[in-house]
């Protein structure tokens, strides 16, 4: 009987993680740390990256085995900088978790086609791009871990989401695309579905919440960004493709062609 392939081991592994400066990011950070795992965060806010750093680093007691690069990743080309300099300090990804991004609530008709464009260029191309620094050298290496951040907004369409939910779906389709094209490769592909998480985003986010949205939102506990971590580290390390961290979005994820109009009702 042929041998099961190996998961994912964090201990030694180099983790990056985009959006790494606070949030679920920077929650995941300090878990792969506490793991054994090597870690480099990108940010593009550089005071609250070196803030995050510096508390990475005091508790894990080894500034040798934390590093972090300031970019934007709407920018490319400043991104795959970033990406080159971790890696030349920490070797090649073993893992990428593309935690960057955030949401622009707001009825349809009053948001500007600018929004939405923005929206698309944070959290589906800046995933993508950070994607496309790392996979060619998974390929030639024939191993590695990609962990795409969506949201349950990527599963179902909710009320006052129309441009952040669709840049989501969007993630949810490239995840189960790249599933298949880079199995044969040795590289895992999984796809992450946060509910509403007790984050400096969630925060900015409530401000601008149509009130019907906020009635839903208010009817979803929200999760610890620890909480939400804890399940990528999890499903990082048994290579689940699909991870959630409550009941709720494990049964939508299963079911959400199913559960769809019932959930919009």
């Amino acid at each position: 009987m042929a041998a099961s392939p190996a998961v994912t081991r964090l201990r030694d592994a180099h983790v990056l993680i985009t959006g790494g400066s606070s949030g679920i990011g920077l929650e995941t950070a300090r878990q792969a740390l506490a793991r054994g795992a090597r870690v480099s965060i990108v940010a593009r806010d550089g005071d609250r990256l070196g803030g995050a750093l510096d508390d990475l680093r005091h508790g894990v007691g080894d500034d040798a085995r934390v590093a972090g690069e300031p970019a934007d990743v709407t920018d490319p080309a400043r991104l795959g900088d970033a990406f080159g300099l971790l890696v030349a300090q920490f070797g090649p990804v073993d893992v990428l978790v593309t935690s960057a991004g955030a949401a622009r609530p707001g009825h349809f008709e009053r948001l500007t086609r600018r929004v939405f464009e923005e929206q698309m260029a944070l959290d589906y191309f800046g995933t993508l791009d950070a994607v496309r620094g790392v996979v060619p050298a998974m390929i030639e290496r024939r191993s590695g871990h990609l962990v795409l951040i969506s949201s349950t907004a990527g599963l179902v369409g909710v009320y006052g989401y129309s441009a952040y939910s669709p840049a989501k779906f969007a993630v949810r389709g490239l995840a189960e695309t790249l599933r298949a094209e880079l199995k044969p490769h040795g590289i895992v592909v999984s796809c992450a579905y946060p509910p509403d998480t007790d984050t400096p985003g969630l925060a900015a986010e409530n401000l601008e919440k149509p009130e019907a949205t906020a009635r839903i939102s208010a009817a979803v506990k929200v999760r610890s960004a620890s909480t939400v971590a804890a399940a990528i580290v999890r499903g990082i390390e048994h290579d689940r493709l699909v991870i959630t961290a409550d009941l709720g979005t494990a049964v939508l994820a299963r079911a959400a062609g199913l559960l769809g109009p019932h959930l919009r009702a």
